[in-house]
C-alpha cells in the first residue's frame, strides 16, 4: 500500500517557518514525512488520532517534543499535514 503526502501552500508556509526556527531538526523533520510516506503505521511515529476540537486528525511525532498533525484521506490514501510544531502549539 502506497500513500502520498499533499502539502497545502499553508503547510508549507508552516513547516518552513518551523524549519527556520529550528533549523537543527530538519533531517528528522524530512525522515519523518519519508517514513510516514512508506508507512504511516510505523511505530516510531507513534501516530494516533486527535480528539476534541482537533477530531478527525491524526498526530505523528517528530520527536519527543514536535509533531505533525494530519489529515488522512483513506479512499485516495493520501495524507495531508496540517501543523507542524511542539506539542502545545500543535494542539
Amino acid at each position: 500500500m502506497s500513500w502520498s503526502l499533499v502539502f497545502t501552500e499553508q503547510y508549507e508556509k508552516r513547516a518552513l517557518r518551523f524549519l527556520k526556527r529550528h533549523p537543527e531538526l530538519e533531517k528528522q523533520y524530512l525522515k519523518t514525512l519519508q517514513l510516514l510516506e512508506a508507512n504511516p503505521l510505523h511505530p516510531s511515529l507513534r501516530q494516533h488520532p486527535l480528539s476534541g476540537r482537533l477530531a478527525g486528525l491524526h498526530s505523528v511525532s517528530i520527536n519527543l517534543s514536535y509533531r505533525i498533525t494530519l489529515e488522512f484521506l483513506m479512499k485516495d490514501q493520501e495524507i495531508i499535514p496540517v501543523n507542524v510544531g511542539d506539542h502545545d502549539s500543535v494542539y
